[in-house]
């Protein structure tokens, strides 16, 4: 990686505001496997299922014990992963960056927050494993309760595990995640924000992502019409790298973010 490839861009927007928007690839490098890779799959008796297919809310009305096991076995891999030299990077960013910093990111494993990310300035657009909502959709966010152990792959959800899912009113509970059938909102996502952010931001950096949601298209059309600079981090070539590419105020950074992230920071801070 050549430093001198961003270093002149980040030169035009010392002082102003930067976006990061982050995807499964800065959690692939903590070791929590891509959502769509061959973990992402789920066997129900002899049937063996696509996250597209699992990760809806009508695969969660007509099996929800099912669906609940599936997810806390990934909730198991999520908490099992630890932050990386990125998401350190980026804790380092908003430290230095304050109220102009804003990070929005796809994944639901919570390494941004557990590294010292800011919860109020840290949009999670796709939800976080550790929390829950009530399943008749009632608006509201809880911690996952007390004593919902790890599972494995092939442990199963018993009668007590069962019962614990549930929110502090005894409602029936459901991952705190967006589906596939499921549209993003601003109570649960705060999707309005993260694309207002983006469209403010002097800079907007992404991370790690192959651009396969809404989402954040809108976000980086936001930001380039604003006139940002674009970074897209990546090693394989995504429909972010070649907008940045294609632009005169972006830049295309292929490699891992575990190298690129801290360099881009230091270039940023420094």
């Amino acid at each position: 990686m050549n430093t001198r490839d961003f270093v002149h861009l980040l030169e035009r927007v010392r002082g102003g505001r930067v976006v990061v928007l982050t995807g499964a690839g800065i959690s692939a490098e903590s070791g929590i496997p891509t959502f769509r890779g061959p973990q992402g799959y789920w066997t129900i008796g002899s049937t063996v299922y696509r996250p597209e297919h699992l990760a809806t809310r009508a695969a969660f009305l007509q099996q929800p014990r099912e669906i609940w096991r599936w997810y806390l076995f990934r909730r198991t891999i999520c908490n099992r992963a630890q932050p990386n030299a990125a998401h350190a990077a980026l804790v380092r960013l908003e430290q230095a960056l304050g109220d102009r910093f804003s990070l929005v990111t796809q994944n639901v494993d919570g390494l941004h927050l557990r590294a010292g990310s800011t919860p109020a300035r840290t949009f999670q657009i796709h939800g976080n494993t550790d929390f829950i909502r009530a399943a008749d959709g009632t608006p509201g966010m809880f911690p996952m309760p007390e004593g919902i152990p790890e599972l494995d792959r092939d442990t199963p959800l018993d009668d007590a595990v069962w019962s614990r899912l549930v929110t502090p009113s005894g409602a029936r509970a459901r991952p705190h995640v967006l589906w596939f059938d499921e549209y993003y909102d601003e109570v649960h996502f705060r999707a309005a924000a993260a694309v207002a952010a983006a469209r403010q931001c002097d800079l907007l950096i992404t991370v790690g992502t192959a651009g396969a949601t809404a989402l954040p298209h809108q976000c980086v059309e936001a930001a380039e019409d604003n006139g940002a600079v674009l970074i897209d981090v990546n090693p394989s070539a995504n429909p972010f790298s070649v907008r940045a590419s294609a632009s005169p105020r972006g830049a295309w950074v292929c490699a891992a973010s575990g190298e690129a992230i801290p360099a881009i920071v230091s270039a940023i801070i420094d």
